[in-house]
């Protein structure tokens, strides 16, 4: 009886991991298809409230008492105190309008799910010795990682490059609790990583905002004279 219960319950276990880090990835395609900011931007606030989550079960299946401070700050800074900054800062900057992209929403979208098939047969080929659970936990990892990184490369607002940046490192926490976790001191210097960049961003910001009377990175451009 007691095999067949801790059988049950490994793959209950198993179950609902895979199915908080499917659910980051499907967030993470959300935040790929807005194009607003303020949607963007909640949507960014519930993908960290998913990895909150994910990290939580993470530190109850591996009985691993840190990681609760892992998704106590995830829930904290990622889903609570970043997306209200960045809310201040967008309502600061006047920017109340679509978020532009460098391509359409269709092929952004295609080629989110060509990263994400790339990423599981990657590393399902890389991790054939690990444990289950750990490696589809590092397959969805990587596609989130991916995924923000195909954010950062599509939208041409500093905004949303930002928010894209975020997800990546969503993507990063999720792997490095998938893979046994990570040291406690490493999770409190990324908090205040992430303290210290968003108020070097809100200066970015401000700064591109004064200069050059808006956010879209392609004024960049302009003023190195590379568009006609």
């Amino acid at each position: 009886m007691g095999g067949a219960a801790d059988q049950v319950m490994g793959s209950v276990a198993f179950d609902v991991s895979h199915l908080l880090a499917g659910g980051l990835v499907l967030v993470s395609f959300m935040m790929i298809y807005q194009d607003r900011l303020y949607s963007l931007l909640n949507v960014f606030a519930a993908q960290a409230v998913v990895l909150a989550a994910a990290v939580a079960w993470q530190a109850w299946v591996q009985d691993a008492q840190h990681l609760y401070v892992t998704a106590a700050i995830a829930l904290l800074f990622k889903a609570m105190l970043v997306p209200w900054a960045l809310h201040r800062i967008v309502q600061r900057l006047g920017i109340h309008r679509e978020v532009e992209a460098a391509a359409g929403v269709v092929p952004t979208m295609l080629a989110g799910m060509g990263l994400v098939a790339l990423s599981i047969v990657l590393m399902l080929h890389l991790t054939e010795s690990e444990d289950p659970l750990a490696r589809e936990d590092l397959a969805f990892a990587l596609s989130v990682v991916l995924l923000g990184l195909l954010m950062m490369v599509t939208r041409r607002n500093a905004v949303s490059q930002v928010v894209g940046f975020m997800s990546l490192e969503n993507g990063l926490i999720l792997a490095a609790t998938g893979a046994k976790g990570m040291p406690l001191v490493v999770e409190i210097s990324v908090a205040f990583s992430v303290l210290i960049a968003m108020i070097v961003v809100g200066v970015f910001l401000f700064r591109i905002r004064e200069r050059f009377d808006t956010v879209d990175v392609g004024a960049l451009d302009e003023f190195r004279g590379e568009r006609e």
